[in-house]
Parts: C-alpha cells; structure tokens; sequence
C-alpha cells in the first residue's frame, strides 16, 4: 500500500502519513484533547499503552476514540487494536 504525507484537516499544519483510503486525516496534536479522556470499564488495561503508540498509529487512535466515545467495541475491534499493540512492540 502506497502512503504518502498529507496535512492534517483541521489544523493544516502538520503532515500526517496517510494512505488513498484515509479521507480526513487528522494528526495527533488535534486529537489529543480527545485521547486525554479517561478510559473506565472493562478495557482500562488494554488502551493502557506507550503515548508513542497513539502518536505513530492512527488506527490505535480511531479505535481509542471510538471506545471513549460509543462505551463498547466488537470483539474484531479489540482483536485488531491488540494484532497492531503487539506488532509494533515486536518492531521496536
């Protein structure tokens, strides 16, 4: 999949890497009011993860907004946050 750097949509400042599928990208210093939120319920431990994470991936961002703002995800949701989580800790 080819990616490419865009500016950010709300801000225009900052480039963000982005691939043909993603309409709005949004960089991470525009959602960081959203991802500050406090996580409560049963999934606290798992959006417990490195700050870097969420600064690199926008997946993990969508799926944490999600979360905060809907109160549930789908069991392919959760599978997929923890497939990335694990991806990118073997990576580093």
């Amino acid at each position: 999949m080819v990616r490419c750097k865009q500016r950010c949509w709300r801000c225009k400042k900052n480039y963000v890497l982005a691939d043909s599928r993603q309409r709005f990208v949004l960089c991470y210093d525009c959602q960081k009011n959203e991802l500050s939120k406090e996580v409560k319920g049963k999934l606290k431990k798992m959006f417990d993860i490195s700050e870097e994470f969420y600064k690199e991936n926008i997946f993990l961002r969508d799926i944490k907004i999600k979360y905060l703002r809907f109160g549930e995800l789908s069991d392919k949701q959760i599978e997929a946050f923890k497939r990335v989580v694990k991806e990118m800790k073997e990576k580093k």
